[in-house]
C-alpha cells in the first residue's frame, strides 16, 4: 500500500517543451510529479487542481544525468514524469497560449 500523499503535493511543475506543447494539441499534458506518486494519485491531483476529467495517465522515471562541476563529476537526481490525457473537448487553460 503506497503512502498517502496530499493531492497538492503530487504535482511539482508542468513541463513546457516543444514536444509537450505539441502533445497539448492532442489533449495531453506533461508534469513533473513526486517519485512516490502512483497513477491514480496523479490523476486525482490533476482533476482536483484543474477541474478536468482524466482519461489516462502514463508515467516514466527520468534518469539523472551526470555533469562535470569543476573537477568533480556529479549526478543530477532522478525524477518522475507523467503524461496525462484528458477527456475529449477538455483542456487546461494554464497551458494555452504558451
Amino acid at each position: 500500500m503506497p503512502k498517502a500523499i496530499h493531492p497538492y503535493q503530487v504535482l511539482k511543475r508542468p513541463i513546457i517543451t516543444e514536444k509537450s506543447t505539441m502533445l497539448g494539441a492532442q489533449g495531453q499534458y506533461v508534469f513533473e510529479v513526486d517519485t512516490r506518486a502512483n497513477k491514480p494519485q496523479i490523476g486525482e491531483a490533476v482533476e482536483r487542481a484543474f477541474d478536468v476529467n482524466v482519461q489516462k495517465v502514463r508515467t516514466m522515471m527520468v534518469r539523472g544525468r551526470t555533469r562535470r562541476v569543476g573537477t568533480r563529476i556529479v549526478r543530477r537526481p532522478a525524477w518522475k514524469k507523467a503524461i496525462v490525457t484528458l477527456a475529449a473537448g477538455e483542456q487546461i487553460e494554464y497551458f494555452e497560449g504558451v
